[in-house]
């Protein structure tokens, strides 16, 4: 594999100062691209990495921006283009998932899980194919396992990411005739400072039903993500994958 195969390019990455956006975002800048590092609150987390990858001698930039807020998408696409001059791709690890039972659901939940992990996406989209290469744009969203299998309490949240794979699918087909793919990774539990109760509750369960009998952890799906974006997934789009160690 070519080490440095974004060499030249930029990628913008919506939630990509924690977690498994920050997994990528390493990745990427290690492979060579400059990484705009979209966040809504965590700006220490996304400074940070920016010396991180700055140190290392890569390029990236810290962009603000609370994707489920009107035209916060569109800003934070037009400030990493801005800022390296061209964008490649779009990496949208963006989104809230808190869940609650039925009993405890109300519309100002409903409406913020949907503005941030479905119109956010949305707008995303529409943002970054306005600049992307056309051909050669790269777009790759974030689903979930739960978009196919929700537990009890994640209803809603499983219900925006189903969206996403929908989205996803039809967004490609809109984009295929100017030369973008669009595609989507759907993970199981990763391990991240958000699953950490998750893990602590479930863990041992969760990997007695994975047959590779571990947790996956945040460089699993960014290895996926940067196939998603290189030039070998050139005849991948409209597909979501499911990263979940083969959960059952």
């Amino acid at each position: 594999m070519d080490k440095r195969r974004f060499e030249g390019r930029a990628v913008l990455v919506a939630g990509g100062s924690r977690g498994i956006g920050a997994a990528v975002v390493r990745r990427l800048a290690g492979e060579g691209a400059a990484v705009g590092i979209g966040y809504r609150t965590a700006s220490a987390a996304a400074e940070s990495l920016v010396a991180e990858i700055e140190a290392a001698g890569g390029q990236a930039k810290a962009v603000a921006g609370d994707i489920g807020q009107p035209g916060a998408a569109e800003a934070m696409v037009e400030a990493a283009h801005s800022a390296f001059g061209r964008l490649d791709g779009l990496v949208n690890t963006a989104g809230i998932g808190p869940y609650r039972p039925l009993v405890e659901v109300d519309e100002s939940y409903i409406r913020a899980m949907f503005d941030t992990n479905v119109t956010g996406a949305i707008m995303l989209t529409k943002a970054a194919a306005a600049v992307l290469p056309s051909p050669g744009g790269r777009i790759v969203h974030f689903a979930s396992r739960l978009a196919y299998s929700p537990i009890p309490t994640s209803t809603v949240y499983a219900a925006s990411k189903a969206a996403v794979v929908a989205l996803t699918h039809g967004f490609a087909k809109e984009l295929g005739p100017k030369g973008i793919t669009v595609n989507a990774v759907a993970p199981g539990v990763i391990e991240t400072d958000m699953t950490a109760s998750i893990i602590v509750e479930r863990g041992e369960a969760i990997k007695a039903m994975t047959p590779l009998g571990r947790i996956g952890q945040p460089d699993d799906i960014a290895g996926i993500v940067a196939f998603l974006l290189s030039d070998d997934a050139a005849w991948i789009t409209g597909r979501t994958i499911l990263a979940d160690g083969g959960f059952n």
